[in-house]
């Protein structure tokens, strides 16, 4: 039997590149085993010198809007015209039997799976919320550290919790589609806020006229939202991954946003402002594991749930004790 690789060997893997190790890597972080996060913790440690240099793209959008087929073209389009190389962290909806991911996009963009340039991991949503993984951005530094220029985050696509994207990218591209009914109602208001750059998508044959439609009639509606502190307005463009088209412009679109986000120092806010959210989010994960792998916390917990829920007892009352008996747990270990 093949012996467990250390942080060292992990990290010296990573930063040469080794597409092996950052699959292991990935794997590890993506694991629950309490030897397993150790590992990764260690890891990620070591090769934070090493990340921050990519570009972070996070792409969402309904299903059947074609996400992973722009994906594909989108990357192709990078890696020959621009020699970037491209990695690909994809979201699909979990199997309720297995946890595992349904959809598996490595199969959907076959061109690109087998280019030397691209890494694409398809990993499933488990029960996280907001459109990416618990593990996300472990998987985002781990690829920047093994070399690659631009990240897209591809996510599930399933309502307005996708806006959690915005917490792991540098630039939000929302994909739509034109001729899917009312599209200014059918498109959630807090998207359409977060969203950098629209891209309306299928904009070819008999579908052109009422993409270029669409298009008009987003970009006037998105005139009537502020503009964000760098005074950007979000552009709508139409594109097809069919013929090609428009996937330059997309490009030069997310690159001038990103340049007047450097500009003003607002992306390395924006940054700062996402690590914290992280520090926010991994600690309330350990409170929440916590409690469910304490017994008598677990206990306490679903018996202070039935009071709640019968009435006996008032939630932030059931809080502060719980709190309570949470403080004393962690005096006594």
């Amino acid at each position: 039997m093949k012996a467990r690789l250390n942080s060292d060997e992990y990290v010296a893997g990573l930063i040469t590149g080794n597409r092996v190790i950052l699959a292991k890597a990935i794997t590890l972080a993506e694991s629950k085993l309490p030897e397993d996060q150790e590992l990764i913790e260690e890891v990620l440690e070591k090769i934070l010198p090493y990340t921050g240099n990519s570009l972070r793209i996070g792409i969402t959008g309904i299903p059947g809007v074609g996400k992973s087929t722009f994906i594909e073209v989108f990357g192709k389009y990078l890696i020959q015209n621009h020699h970037k190389k491209i990695a690909v962290l994809t979201v699909d909806p979990s199997s309720r039997l297995t946890q595992g991911s349904i959809l598996g996009d490595k199969t959907r963009m076959e061109e690109l799976s087998k280019n030397p340039l691209a890494f694409i991991r398809p990993s499933a949503s488990g029960e996280a919320l907001g459109g990416i993984t618990h593990k996300t951005r472990e998987a985002i530094l781990l690829c920047e550290a093994a070399g690659f220029d631009l990240i897209l985050i591809e996510t599930v696509g399933i309502g307005q919790s996708e806006t959690a994207v915005k917490n792991t990218a540098d630039v939000f591209l929302l994909l739509m589609l034109a001729g899917a009914g009312d599209e200014l109602q059918g498109i959630k208001k807090g998207i359409m806020e977060m969203a950098d750059v629209l891209a309306i998508t299928k904009a070819d044959g008999d579908n052109s006229k009422r993409a270029t439609e669409a298009q008009a009639d987003y970009q006037h509606a998105l005139h009537l939202l502020r503009p964000d502190e760098s005074g950007w307005r979000p552009k709508v463009l139409t594109c097809s991954a069919l013929s090609g088209t428009g996937i330059e412009e997309i490009w030069n679109t997310i690159s001038d946003y990103i340049k007047l986000q450097h500009k003003t120092g607002l992306l390395q806010q924006k940054r700062q402002q996402q690590e914290i959210h992280w520090l926010h989010e991994c600690f309330n994960n350990l409170i929440k594991t916590k409690l469910s792998d304490d017994k008598q916390l677990s206990i306490l917990f679903q018996n202070s749930e039935y009071r709640v829920r019968n009435r006996e007892l008032s939630a932030p009352h059931a809080a502060r004790f719980i709190l309570k008996e949470f403080i004393a747990t962690l005096k006594a270990d």
